[in-house]
Formats: C-alpha cells, sequence, structure tokens
C-alpha cells in the first residue's frame, strides 16, 4: 500500500511500526459553530482511510481530537455572552449528529484539550528544562524556533524567509517573531487553568502535540489532517514534539485538499461556506459522501450545486442497478473487481478509480441475465460500496428519499401512481399521461416493468 507523504513529497510503503497495526491521529474540529463542508471532507476522507486500512486486515487506533480551547471559542462565547463549556458542549452534539448522518464512524479516541491540560503543562515544562522554550515576563511561555534544527522541512519553508515576513503583536514577549506560544496568560473573563507560570490556557499548537503522544505514543504512524495545517500547526507539532519526546513524531504525514467556493478555500473567516446541515437539507446524507470521494483526497474540490446534482445522479445509477437484481442471498463476490478496486485504494486511495470500478459494476450488472451472475455482481458491488461508506441503504428507501420540505409526500406520490394504474387499466391513456406529467414536474420518475410500476425522486 503507497501513501503520499507530505514530510517527503512522495508515495511510500505503509510500513507499521507495530506489524498488523496503525495508530493515526486527525485533527478535528474547532468546535465554536456547525462544522462546514470543508470540515465534512476531512471526517470523510479519513474514515474512508481507516475503513479501507481495516478492510485490508491491519488494525488501527484511530484518534481525532476536538479543540474546545481556542481564542475562537472564546470570542464566540463572549458575543452569545454564554461560557465556554456550554458554547464548546452544544456545537460537539451537533457534529456528532451530522457525522452520524454522513456515516462516518466514530474514532476509537476523541481526547479534548480541556482533558490534557496536566499532560500540556508537563510537555512544556520539559521543553523549557531542555532550553527548546522559555517563560516571557508577560506570563506566556513561548517556543524557540531557531533552537529545533529543520523547522520547515515539513512546508519547505526557509526561516530566513519566514522570520522576514513575521509579524509581533505589540502584547508579544517574544525572543524571536517566529517563535510561537505554548502557554498564555489568563485574560479577564477568559477560562484559564493553573501553571508554574500563572493562571493561563495552552497555545493550539501545544494540544495537538499532548493529545496525540498521550493516545498514540511518542511516535506513531499517521497524523492527517487539512493542507490548510500543513503550516504552521503541524510543523509545530513536529518540533514540539520530536524536541520533547527525542524521538521521530510521525512517519507519513497526510493532507488533503481543500473545498473550494469561486477559487477560494471554503472556510468561516471568509463567510463562503455552507453548514453540513444546510447541505443535508436539501442532499441526501449518501450524495454529500458520494461527492466528497469522487476526487481524490489530495486534490481541491470545487462546490456547487452542479457537481452535487452529477453527485446524485451517480449514486442513483448505482442503486437504480442494486433495486432492479433484488436482494440476492449469499452470491459470493467477484474476484476480478474487488482486484481492480484493491489496486486503486492501494495507491494512496485513489477513490476515483475505485468509484470507476463500481460503475463497471453497474452497467455489467445492468447487462446481466444469468440469477447467478446478477446476484455475484450485485453483493460485490454492495460490498466494495460498503468499503467507502456507500450504497449502504435499502435501495427502494435511498430512491425514494425525501429531502427537504417541497413537492409530494410519499403517500401523496403512491395515490398519484396508483390513480395513473387505475387509468391506464380503464384505458384512459390521457388521465394516464396526464398523471405522469404531474408527477415528473414534481420530480418524481415512473418506471413501468414486470414487477409493476416503481417510483423515484430525481
Amino acid at each position: 500500500m503507497l501513501i503520499h507523504n507530505t514530510l517527503t513529497h512522495d508515495k511510500q510503503p505503509l510500513r507499521p511500526l507495530q506489524p498488523g497495526t496503525v495508530r493515526m491521529y486527525v485533527c478535528g474540529a474547532t468546535v465554536y459553530d456547525y462544522c462546514h463542508v470543508g470540515h465534512a471532507r476531512v471526517f470523510v476522507v479519513f474514515d474512508m482511510v481507516v475503513r479501507y486500512l481495516r478492510h485490508s486486515g491491519l488494525s488501527v487506533q484511530y484518534v481525532r481530537n476536538i479543540t474546545d480551547i481556542d481564542d475562537k471559542i472564546i470570542r464566540r462565547a463572549a458575543e452569545n455572552n454564554e461560557t465556554t463549556t456550554a458554547l464548546t458542549e452544544r456545537y460537539i452534539a451537533a457534529m456528532h449528529e451530522d457525522l452520524v448522518r454522513l456515516g462516518v464512524q466514530p474514532p476509537d479516541q476523541e481526547p479534548r484539550a480541556s482533558e490534557h491540560i496536566g499532560g500540556i503543562v508537563r510537555m512544556i515544562e520539559t521543553l523549557i528544562d531542555k532550553g527548546y522554550a522559555y517563560a516571557a515576563d508577560n506570563g506566556d511561555v513561548y517556543y524557540a524556533v531557531q533552537r529545533f534544527d529543520g523547522y520547515g522541512r515539513l512546508s519547505q519553508r526557509v526561516m530566513e524567509d519566514l522570520r522576514a515576513g513575521a509579524r509581533v503583536d505589540i502584547n508579544e514577549a517574544k525572543a524571536d517573531p517566529l517563535d510561537f506560544a505554548l502557554w498564555k496568560s489568563a485574560k479577564p473573563g477568559e477560562p484559564a487553568w493553573p501553571s508554574p507560570w500563572g493562571q493561563g490556557r495552552p497555545g493550539w499548537h501545544i494540544e495537538c502535540s499532548a493529545m496525540s503522544t498521550a493516545c498514540l505514543g511518542a511516535h506513531f504512524d499517521i497524523h492527517g489532517g487539512g493542507h490548510d495545517l500543513v503550516f504552521p500547526h503541524h510543523e509545530n507539532e513536529i518540533a514540539q514534539s520530536e524536541a520533547a519526546t527525542g524521538e521521530p513524531y510521525v512517519n507519513v504525514w497526510m493532507h488533503n485538499g481543500f473545498v473550494r467556493i469561486d477559487d477560494e478555500k471554503m472556510s468561516k473567516s471568509l463567510g463562503n461556506f455552507f453548514t453540513i446541515r444546510e447541505v443535508l437539507a436539501r442532499y441526501q446524507p449518501e450524495v454529500l459522501r458520494f461527492f466528497l470521494l469522487g476526487s481524490h483526497y489530495r486534490s481541491a474540490l470545487n462546490y456547487s450545486d452542479a457537481a452535487l446534482d452529477a453527485a446524485r445522479e451517480g449514486l442513483t445509477r448505482c442503486y437504480l442497478a442494486l433495486a432492479k437484481a433484488g436482494m440476492a442471498g449469499d452470491a459470493g463476490l467477484d474476484d476480478g473487481y474487488v482486484a481492480r478496486f484493491d489496486a486503486a485504494m492501494q495507491d494512496d486511495f485513489n477513490t476515483p478509480d475505485a468509484v470507476a470500478v463500481l460503475f463497471d459494476l453497474v452497467r455489467e450488472l445492468n447487462r446481466a441475465q444469468e440469477p447467478a451472475t446478477v446476484a455475484r455482481l450485485a453483493a460485490t458491488l454492495r460490498h466494495l460500496g460498503g468499503v467507502l461508506g456507500l450504497l449502504q441503504d435499502d435501495p427502494q428507501a435511498f430512491l425514494k428519499g425525501a429531502v427537504g420540505s417541497d413537492g409530494p409526500t410519499d403517500a401523496e406520490i403512491d395515490a398519484l401512481v396508483q390513480a395513473r394504474i387505475e387509468a391506464r387499466k380503464g384505458r384512459d391513456f390521457a388521465r394516464a399521461d396526464a398523471l405522469r406529467s404531474e408527477l415528473a414536474a414534481a420530480g418524481i420518475v415512473l418506471e413501468d416493468g414486470g414487477n409493476g410500476t416503481q417510483w423515484r425522486r430525481r
């Protein structure tokens, strides 16, 4: 299995430190608002990675953190006149609801920064003792970037260039513009914890170093997150963790590409984002998941209604094939399609090629006549789709799945379909055609076949 490693900038074979077991940490959300489609891509991509690693016979220890201490959280709570705990608990619950709908399986561990203050303080003390950090006169603690050999190798940035472009806030007491905060002294009204340097709270970067090493050890296999985290967040994690433990931190760094709208990264700061729940009010959850997996995880992904409509059409083709095949029993799998699917996924989780295998299966399934062949192809399609977290709904339920409040209800559609059936029986074809047109105008597709008339939403 080959994985593109951001650190080495090439594909490398996956060689777990502990044979048969992969330890993986992924940076999760900062919970001060509803998660948007950019967050959904991170969650779905690494859910796909975990699913495939386990499908391949590997044991996976998957850790995905929650950032519940952060400047944005503090500002938003103050704006809302509520505690940071009330704010974060509400949005953590909303995030979990969204992820269940998207079919994202829960991680094995989901540490919160607020639960690891003791470990964070101990790691900062170690960095100070080793000369990699210093306490400033204002009560902050900073990491001395120039002390760490190799800073910038993950992002391929040169320290001299970084220093030339660095800015120092008037309230900061850094010895070097590149130094970053490990501990921030408390300001009035902010959440704070005791430390050897006074009341305060951790900086963002140190949180992940402390949580990842606490859950997975000083040296583990895979660290993932969005491409926007390469610098400075993940660069700083390497510097902190390796300086504190004296060991290599992570073997493979994986980063998914941005979700873009009009060629700009989707983000809350730019105000050009759609929340997961806004999208799921208009599209079924598997459609959004299918859209997110339809492009390679490292590529940029352009969000649009047209792209989601295309994803819905593609997923509908798969479900139509399964619906026509019916519920086959244990028919075994087609080894040829399985081998092609695995070849795609083992090449840096190439989901576009893996999805192409699913569509080839659909084409052959639609042509197949012999019952055993139909059963085997349908079983293979559902099995391989399941590896991606797709095609797990009942076909008829998906095809009839209502999203949003517009349009007729299932009961109203059933009544119109039955009225059309009766009109056809009575040879009132004008009435039957009018009913079909009425249903078509409401986005309902009718299919007449040996099993009677079936309907689905477009």
